[in-house]
């Protein structure tokens, strides 16, 4: 089998699993609470990593870590998996998961914000254009389509499905400035994310044996949303000839949940979602434009 067509293999199998985490967090959350979801989730893919770094012989590489690596990790296992997780978990237990999938894949331009407060970069006019088209989308599904009346259907939803992508940008932009082995990183990120949700669950909760419904969501959420597809993806990347031939598959992935969501979840999908999501992902995809542009 040719390179490249094992490149697209594992990345079409990648956006597929990611395509029903939506339908499976709305589905574990009628048996959990979003914090337990996290926990279980957690440990589930804290487990799916270690095994990997076990079969890759990593492990020497967690060991040798400084006291520097591990402060870092702790910080970034604060934000991902611990707060983008908690802040989403919840914005999917206020809205329909066609709402709160949507708005959450608005990262991407929350990373060209932060870029430009943080890291001081310039704005061009593309990328002001896709800010524009994206977050017009963000009302639309916000508002079901009543975007001139300005009444939104749950609007601590919407800002907390919005605030977990503001995270997963922080989070990006952090986690690039560190240098260790990938797979290394998201190992330690989890070991401290799942102490932070195990001290929460501790705090505002209670440790307790969720159904079987609910052990089945949390071992699927944790496989495919934070553990196997992380490697998929990565070795898709590697293999390809370039990044491109296998990224812009990623955009038919908000559109298959929206379809798995109708079919698994039950959801009515408006007509807004629709058009919201598409307008989100043409905001994506100018900005990708504007980013392959200037890096020619």
């Amino acid at each position: 089998m040719e390179r490249q067509t094992k490149a697209y293999l594992y990345a079409g199998a990648t956006v597929l699993l990611w395509s029903t985490v939506a339908s499976a967090f709305k589905l574990t959350l009628a048996h959990l609470s979003f914090i337990e979801m996290l926990l279980g989730a957690s440990l589930v893919s804290l487990a799916v990593l270690f095994i990997i770094l076990l079969a890759q012989g990593k492990l020497a590489a967690v060991r040798t870590c400084t006291g520097a690596d591990l402060a870092r990790s702790a910080a970034l296992g604060f934000l991902n998996p611990f707060l983008y997780y908690v802040i989403l978990f919840k914005a999917y237990s206020l809205l329909p998961a066609q709402e709160a999938q949507p708005l959450n894949w608005t990262w991407p331009i929350m990373l060209v914000l932060l870029s430009i407060a943080i890291l001081k970069q310039p704005i061009r006019w593309a990328s002001v254009l896709a800010i524009v088209v994206s977050f017009l989308g963000v009302l639309v599904i916000s508002t079901r389509g009543d975007v001139l009346g300005f009444r939104f259907t749950n609007l601590p939803g919407a800002l907390l499905a919005l605030g977990s992508s503001v995270i997963w940008a922080l989070f990006w932009i952090y986690n690039v400035k560190d240098r260790r082995d990938e797979i290394v990183k998201l190992f330690l990120n989890f070991v401290f994310g799942s102490i932070f949700t195990l001290a929460a669950v501790l705090l505002f909760g209670e440790i307790r044996v969720p159904p079987a419904a609910g052990i089945l969501g949390v071992i699927w959420v944790g496989l495919f949303e934070m553990g196997i597809t992380f490697v998929t993806w990565l070795k898709a990347l590697q293999l390809s000839r370039t990044t491109a031939q296998v990224s812009n598959l990623v955009y038919a992935s908000p559109f298959l949940s929206l379809f798995l969501i109708h079919f698994i979840v039950g959801e009515e999908i408006f007509p807004s979602t629709v058009v919201g999501l598409v307008l989100i992902v043409a905001g994506v995809v100018i900005q990708q434009y504007a980013s392959r542009k200037k890096g020619s």
